[in-house]
């Protein structure tokens, strides 16, 4: 009877040592196999050429500006390559939107997909240094002339930006979508401090905007009408701006600062009928 127990103590004993040795084998198999695979990516894993940098979305951008801007320093680990920050280099330095980085394995190469900037507009901006000049793409980024440079295009925007500040790019790039829509050239957006906004155009000039708020679309709406319909009906007056604050209120700012609503100016620009005679 005593000899069944120990029978099974035995087989437990060998199916533990069994087990051990297994768990042994799969951990030193387990530890070669990353060793070998940590020196091949450090060894393999390497850009060595500039042939290895693929750029894509860009006719302007080319690789040598890349490496240039990325500050890339040949032969490469990619495992030392940080993404994040490359991509900051490239999107302060090149006339680009969007940036986006991909390591890859098979072979070993860089892949950096770009999206395009263009500028719309000149600009100017106050900083801690004075005045600096430089223009903004359709988002209503700050670029400097060093990106528009190296964007490649000759032709320089017409559009002037004066006051440029970060928290406005909103509205600026809602204004600059909406140029070809006015109905009359713009040349001229302003920022005064406080954030408000003027317009210039070829037909109506200074056209006051106020607060770049959420009725902004309305006031570009009513500027669009204006622009249509009220140059034949001022141009005998001496015309100093157009207040569109209160869109729904337009005024003429006139010289010895009197105003007039516009639909005053109607008024006074319809004949009135002849009273009719008994």
């Amino acid at each position: 009877m005593t000899r069944a127990p120990e029978r099974r103590r035995q087989l437990r004993q060998q199916r533990r040592r069994e087990r051990l040795r297994h768990l042994w084998r799969i951990s030193v198999l387990s530890a070669t196999a990353t060793g070998l695979g940590w020196v091949l990516l450090r060894q393999g894993w390497v850009l060595r050429n500039p042939d290895q940098i693929e750029v894509l979305g860009s006719s302007q951008v080319h690789r040598d500006q890349v490496i240039r801007e990325a500050q890339l320093q040949l032969p490469l680990s990619l495992l030392n390559l940080k993404p994040q920050e490359l991509a900051q280099r490239l999107s302060a330095g090149l006339p680009v939107e969007q940036v986006q980085i991909s390591r890859l394995m098979l072979p070993p190469r860089l892949r950096i997909s770009l999206v395009e900037r263009e500028a719309v507009a000149q600009a100017q901006r106050r900083t801690e240094k004075g005045m600096e000049r430089g223009y903004v793409d359709r988002l209503g980024n700050w670029m400097t002339s060093r990106q528009q440079r190296s964007s490649g295009l000759a032709r320089t925007p017409q559009v002037m930006v004066i006051g440029w500040q970060e928290r406005l790019r909103t509205p600026l790039s809602e204004v600059l979508a909406q140029q070809e829509q006015l109905g009359s050239a713009l040349q001229q957006v302003r920022f005064e401090p406080n954030g408000s906004l003027w317009l210039r155009t070829a037909a109506l000039g200074d056209v006051h905007l106020g607060p770049p708020d959420e009725r902004l679309t309305r006031r570009l709406e009513v500027l669009r009408h204006l622009s249509s319909h009220l140059p034949g009906q001022i141009k005998n007056l001496k015309i100093q701006s157009i207040d569109l604050s209160d869109p729904e209120q337009p005024e003429l700012g006139l010289p010895g600062n009197n105003r007039m609503s516009i639909a005053a100016l109607k008024r006074a620009a319809t004949p009135t009928a002849p009273a009719s005679s008994d």
